[in-house]
């Protein structure tokens, strides 16, 4: 890899962009990396990057950040399943990203990785056959603001690559394993099951993809990905009982959880939103949560692996890295 070939990565301190990262820096590629000012940097200490203070809303660190960049990576966005506000997390995810793959290509920028999520995808009825690239989203139907605000983005994009601009899409379906700093509601999940604090679950499916592999997908993207293609990085489908089982077969712990139905829930759904409005916290359960439970997010990686090569480990592995990941940080300690 050349000195020249710099690589410019947003988000590089949250979940998935610290694993391209810190794949990257494995491979050679020289770095600069966009971080917001007070941000936790825990998972970019020690790689060898240039840092640039900015945001995603100001248009002047992104130009000075991907100046003389030859490849950039877009993995940062907004990720909450519930806001009170809906607007900042569209300017961030939607307008923000529009802009962004704009001024990369105004700046040279030969290629584009920008990520996206299943969460923008359409799904198929109870999950079989699985979602591809292609599966109809109708976008009335899209629960949450998140998964609006994704789809959205992703239409911004293809509006982009069909200019001219040199972008590939991937799609990451729940990607789980070390890193997780904040952690992600998926995390936060694995995390809170691990210790004891899920007595009770709804069941639900989902494309467990570890970090490392999702990591894998977007470089591959960067060399294979054909401009303006969408691909889905995900793993194994799987039900949440299923994933809650290999918690337990990694904790040693087998445990009896009640699997509860979804229709009761809406009211405490509601309840949970209220009070979260009333205190600045964010609800534990919501409204938007129910309604992805009653689909099983099953995804097909099948263009991946055909166009770019691509793979993924058992998700059982996934799940145990995240919680010796968890361990080994101190997150079983913590209040």
């Amino acid at each position: 890899m050349a000195d020249q070939d710099l690589t410019f990565v947003t988000g590089a301190t949250g979940f998935v962009g610290a694993a391209v990262a810190r794949l990257l820096a494995q491979r050679g590629y020289p770095l600069r990396l966009l971080v917001r000012r007070g941000s936790d940097r825990r998972n970019v200490a020690g790689l060898p990057a240039e840092l640039v203070e900015g945001d995603l809303n100001d248009s002047h660190s992104l130009r000075r950040g991907m100046a003389g960049c030859r490849w950039v990576f877009h993995v940062a966005a907004d990720y909450r399943i519930w806001v009170p506000d809906p607007e900042p997390m569209l300017t961030t995810n939607v307008e923000s990203t529009r802009g962004l793959l704009r001024l990369a290509a105004e700046a040279g920028a030969e290629r584009i990785v920008y990520t996206s999520s299943v969460a923008a995808l359409g799904l198929t009825a109870h999950g079989e056959p699985p979602a591809i690239e292609t599966t109809p989203v109708i976008y009335k139907k899209i629960a949450g603001f998140y998964k609006k605000s994704k789809y959205l983005a992703e239409q911004a994009a293809l509006e982009c690559a069909a200019e001219g601009v040199p972008v590939v899409i991937v799609n990451p379906a729940a990607p789980i394993g070390p890193g997780d700093v904040k952690p992600t509601p998926t995390g936060a999940m694995i995390r809170d099951a691990a210790m004891g604090r899920m007595p009770a679950y709804v069941e639900t499916g989902l494309s467990v993809v570890h970090v490392d592999d999702c990591a894998i997908g977007h470089l591959l993207a960067l060399e294979r990905g054909r401009i303006g293609e969408r691909y889905i990085l995900g793993g194994d489908n799987i039900s949440m009982g299923e994933v809650l089982a290999m918690v337990d077969s990694v904790m040693g712990k087998p445990r009896r959880r009640a699997r509860l139905p979804i229709g009761p829930l809406v009211p405490a759904a509601y309840l949970a939103e209220r009070i979260a409005r009333l205190t600045g916290g964010e609800p534990r359960l919501t409204r938007d949560h129910l309604k992805m439970a009653r689909k099983m997010m099953y995804f097909s990686s099948a263009k991946a692996e055909a166009e770019l090569g691509y793979t993924h480990r058992p998700a059982f592995e996934a799940v145990r890295d995240a919680i010796d990941w968890f361990k080994t940080e101190g997150y079983f300690t913590r209040r």
